[in-house]
């Protein structure tokens, strides 16, 4: 059996101080009605993504766009049919967004996401709605005391909110102790700590995930973590990508974008490369390999969640 494929646009609104998301619930008369969802609906045939998007919510909630950027794709296969959703993160916009067909509409804080139902396909926005667009990843550091100082210099001035712990020079009771310091800087500031490792370091410090490198990614089997914990991990290929998807990984870096000089002899993906491989993504991609700030609107724009970088944020 051919199954249908269909294109729909939906939106993520954020509210102003970007701590609120608006979801919409589907009419019980409907496909998987009474579930909740983020407004939008099918493309038309002579519509883009984005076209689809401003006549959707103008009919669904009377709003009309001011500024959106693309947030994620995600295909997704039902029994019956293959779905695309084309999602945008809708920073500004005029008008009250209220129920125009009669289905109801809520604010909600994005950290209470989860305690909603949402049909399956959906599960990888909610990942991308409350992750950050930047992710620091540490630098190696003997020196605790500079290691806390630029820490903090990037939590503060940076506005950092993703850091993985990586620090492969310590022992493991010394990375231990750093992470312990690490999270009490990231609580204080508002950040999520991913510590670079295996997953029983979680056993010893109650950090908010784990970030596993490729060759653990490929040794599992299952998720080896609680799903109230984040699960990212390193990838550089379509093997990898699948992978990941497999095992329920939260969301994932994907490197080299470019030549590094902590790794001058992988060959760079380039933007081409780096699009066609986060299309197949199930789950949020952070661009890595040579990201700077200055690139993070064009990673979004090919898909990605945005930038993972060392040396533009530690300094």
């Amino acid at each position: 059996m051919v199954k249908r494929r269909v294109h729909v646009a939906a939106a993520a609104i954020v509210s102003e101080d970007t701590t609120q998301v608006l979801i919409a619930r589907r009419p019980s008369n409907v496909d998987q009605g009474g579930l909740w969802e983020f407004p939008g609906g099918k493309l038309a045939p002579y519509e883009t993504g984005f076209e689809a998007l401003k006549r959707e919510l103008h009919e669904e909630l009377g709003v009309e766009i001011q500024r959106a950027q693309p947030l994620i794709r995600v295909n997704h296969e039902y029994p019956d049919k293959h779905i695309l959703l084309d999602v945008w993160q809708v920073h500004a916009f005029s008008g009250e967004p209220f129920g125009r067909e009669g289905q109801a509409v809520r604010w909600v804080d994005k950290n209470d996401l989860f305690s909603y139902p949402f049909p399956a396909a959906n599960l990888p926005i909610l990942r991308a709605v409350i992750l950050p667009t930047e992710c620091l990843i540490t630098a190696e550091e003997d020196d605790d005391e500079v290691f806390f100082t630029k820490l903090e210099r990037a939590l503060v001035e940076d506005k950092v909110r993703l850091v993985q712990l990586r620090a492969k020079q310590l022992d493991r009771d010394a990375y231990l102790a750093r992470a312990e310091g690490a999270l009490a800087l990231c609580r204080k500031h508002g950040a999520r700590l991913q510590l670079n490792g295996e997953p029983e370091l979680l056993d010893e410090v109650d950090a908010d995930g784990i970030h596993l490198t490729s060759e653990r990614l490929m040794s599992l089997e299952r998720r080896p973590l609680a799903q109230g914990k984040w699960q990212s991990a390193s990838t550089h290929n379509s093997e990898q990508l699948e992978q990941a998807g497999r095992i329920g990984c939260d969301f994932v870096t994907l490197s080299p974008l470019r030549t590094t000089p902590t790794h001058p002899d992988a060959a760079p993906l380039g933007w081409h490369d780096f699009q066609q491989l986060v299309e197949t993504a199930a789950m949020p991609v952070f661009a890595l390999g040579g990201m700077t700030r200055f690139d993070a609107n064009h990673a979004r724009a090919v898909g990605a969640q945005g930038i993972a970088s060392i040396r533009d944020f530690w300094k």
